[in-house]
């Protein structure tokens, strides 16, 4: 990839994590790459054929992600490994977000379907259930919905993912005492 086509991917790609399909003005990120918008089109077209290229980009972060993710020993590496992978993890919500669009949809579910193997055993680790990865799998299916549903540009940061964690893992602890009903905002 020239650099100037990369310049307008990496804008386009931080763009789109933000703000979804309506962060991709051309006037907006000729501004931010300090490019003219016939460059633009003299790479992408249009911006259809951009989408699919930050579409593809997305793909090989997520998999650059999962590669980390299989590497993982510990929660303090796995929150690093999230919030170095900060703007994926938005995009990604923008996926769900608008997976009306059969592309994004499709993106999202490719995107899913690469990291749950790499993440489920730092992932059973840190909520506690490495005794029983079906139930472990299980509760990271329904936590991803919850947790992309939970997440923003603001809090998406170490502390939050801490707490969130903790949250989870306190709901697994409970559910396996059968004592209490907590919930996924770590509360009894």
């Amino acid at each position: 990839m020239k650099l100037i086509e990369k310049n307008w991917v990496t804008a386009g790609y931080r763009s789109f994590s933000l703000e979804g399909p309506n962060g991709l003005i051309i006037e907006r990120l000729s501004r931010t790459t300090g490019k003219n918008k016939s460059s633009f089109y003299h790479f992408f077209a249009d911006v259809t054929i951009f989408t699919d290229v930050l579409l593809d980009f997305h793909l090989k972060q997520v998999a650059l992600l999962a590669e980390k993710e299989s590497k993982c020993r510990n929660l303090e590496e796995f929150i690093s490994i999230l919030t170095e992978h900060r703007t994926d993890l938005l995009f990604n919500r923008q996926l769900r977000i608008y997976r009306s669009n059969t592309s994004f949809e499709s993106c999202f579910s490719k995107s899913y379907e690469i990291a749950l193997p790499s993440m489920l055993p730092i992932w059973a680790l840190v909520i506690g259930l490495t005794e029983n990865s079906r139930l472990a799998e299980m509760v990271l299916r329904l936590s991803i919905e919850n947790f992309y549903l939970q997440i923003t540009p603001e809090n998406l940061n170490p502390e939050w993912l801490y707490a969130y964690f903790d949250s989870i893992k306190k709901m697994v602890e409970g559910f396996k005492q059968g004592s209490m009903t907590p919930r996924l905002d770590g509360s009894v």
